[in-house]
């Protein structure tokens, strides 16, 4: 009895302190700057090891119009951070003023953690994302199949249903699926608005998906 009521008011505390940091968001926004006319504000979902390198790649060869450029990471990742800054400082070399921001949340799935934990992870990386993406109000969420990027796109999500604001969600399916889709890959794609596939193998077998050749 004492279990179930010790774990009832942490889940109530968790509830208090979401709604509490909700409210906050949307006071700042209030107070927010309008962006450049012409620009696209862009959240992009960084994984880890080949996800990073991949995503970056896009971005890369994304024009100076989408800016500014959110970068979500998973708390745990160590490496990824430098690699995000090492991109933006090549951006940036001309004297041009950054354009970047580099937020943090929780993993939504360690490798090789059980599935029924990964539903309490992700839950948690939930409560840290939705007011993350309320705050930042990206006009498009772009990510290519790490687990962190499920929470940040659910929240983009609520965005469009809540009708504050349309987000597109745009998925890019890892180029190492060649015949499989990833499981994030499984779960957005009927919520994104955009799925690209790297593969004809994978276009074949998943109607709404996109391919265009090698993207990264």
């Amino acid at each position: 009895m004492g279990w179930w009521f010790g774990a009832g008011a942490a889940l109530l505390a968790l509830v208090c302190v979401f709604i509490a940091r909700i409210f906050l968001v949307l006071r700042r926004n209030e107070t927010q700057e309008p962006r450049k006319r012409g620009s696209a504000s862009i959240l992009v979902v960084v994984g880890s090891g080949g996800h990073t390198s991949e995503i970056l790649r896009l971005v890369g060869s994304l024009s100076a119009s989408y800016a500014p450029r959110h970068y979500v990471i998973a708390e745990t990742d160590r490496m990824s951070e430098d690699k995000v800054r090492t991109l933006e400082a090549a951006r940036t070399e001309g004297g041009s003023e950054p354009q970047y921001t580099i937020h943090r949340i929780p993993r939504s799935r360690e490798v090789r953690q059980s599935w029924a934990s990964s539903v309490v992870s992700t839950l948690y990386a939930l409560l840290y994302s939705i007011p993350l993406v309320f705050q930042l109000k990206p006009d498009m969420v772009l990510c290519n199949g790490p687990g962190t990027c499920v929470p940040p796109c659910i929240s983009a999500l609520l965005l469009r249903i809540l009708g504050m604001k349309k987000v597109l969600i745009i998925y890019i399916e890892s180029i190492c699926r060649v015949e499989t889709l990833s499981l994030s890959g499984k779960i957005l794609y009927s919520l994104s608005d955009y799925f690209f596939v790297q593969w004809p193998t994978l276009k074949k077998k998943y109607p709404k998906a996109v391919f265009l050749g090698r993207l990264v």
